[in-house]
């Protein structure tokens, strides 16, 4: 199987040389590596360019977000003639071997159209961050299946969930045939979700291959799992989603789940200084309500009073 690697990169520093450093470790079954920069400041495509010249540069005169930078990659790939394409976030490195184990089941698992590993926490390599994930309609839409737990042989198994998180997903090349890429207007979180509900849709099946392992510093690129831009993304791409996806009794488990109990989170936020992330959380779903998208523009340091 003909397998090509897209990383895509915003600010991403040295997280990009140990990404890279574990793709090119995976040996012959990867053929080609596409790093996508969405316009970085930090000087990190040009280190990435000195320490690997082999890797295949595409530059973005501004930041188009994970899943419009994804895209281009992945285009790529396809036009270079890759059989699989494996999406990377620059803060994940895969296992020796990692690579082989999933194109080996997307071999094995005709039905299966995308694959990926399970995912460990770098912090804390003993633990699980995703082991694939399961809409829930409730906080957030969806849940990491095992996030936060030991990791063990539970979790070093093949069993299908409803989606695999974007930051290591090997998708089969059928699957961009039929239902296209991301949806680049989510720009970042959510992506990866619909996709995997629409390649469900076309009869794809999505595997966690817990043979194979991936370890991830989660949220790297938005500072965190309460930063303020990234609980504002989460909120207007969860009314953007809920659009797409949800009926009556959706929208419902949302709102009582959801936005209901987001003023009490933010009092008792204030101590432990998650109530910037709750206000922007609520501030995102507004703002979906409105119509308004994610942008750069809107993500820029001073744009908001919260971030």
């Amino acid at each position: 199987m003909r397998v090509a690697a897209v990383v895509v990169n915003w600010n991403g520093g040295e997280d990009n040389l140990l990404c890279l450093e574990s793709l090119y470790a995976q040996g012959a079954t990867l053929e080609r590596v596409f790093f996508v920069d969405n316009a970085s400041c930090d000087g990190s495509w040009e280190r990435v360019v000195a320490r690997f010249p082999q890797v295949e540069l595409l530059r973005n005169a501004r930041n188009l977000g994970f899943g419009a930078g994804a895209n281009l990659g992945i285009a790529a790939a396809l036009r270079a003639g890759a059989e699989a394409v494996l999406l990377v976030n620059n803060d994940v490195t895969l296992a020796a071997g990692a690579l082989a184990t999933l194109a080996g089941a997307l071999e094995t698992h005709r039905e299966a159209g995308l694959v990926g590993p399970r995912v460990l926490l770098r912090s804390a390599p003993g633990r699980i961050w995703a082991a694939g994930g399961r809409l829930t309609w409730r906080q957030n839409l969806t849940t990491l299946i095992g996030h936060g737990q030991p990791d063990g042989e539970r979790w070093q198994r093949t069993f299908a969930v409803d989606y695999l998180t974007g930051c290591a997903l090997l998708v089969r090349r059928e699957v961009f045939e039929h239902v296209g890429a991301f949806d680049a207007d989510f720009f970042a979180y959510s992506e990866d979700v619909d996709l995997g509900l629409r390649a469900a849709r076309a009869g794809f099946r999505s595997l966690l291959v817990g043979e194979a392992s991936a370890l991830h510093a989660p949220s790297s690129a938005t500072g965190g799992g309460y930063s303020p831009r990234r609980k504002y993304m989460m909120g207007v791409n969860s009314i953007w989603f809920l659009r797409r996806w949800g009926g009556p009794r959706e929208w419902l488990r949302f709102l009582f789940f959801d936005v209901a109990p987001l003023p009490g989170l933010c009092l008792l936020g204030l101590p432990r200084g998650r109530a910037r992330g709750v206000c922007a959380k609520a501030l995102g779903i507004w703002d979906g309500l409105r119509g308004r998208r994610v942008t750069a523009e809107r993500l820029a340091p001073g744009s908001c009073w919260l971030w």
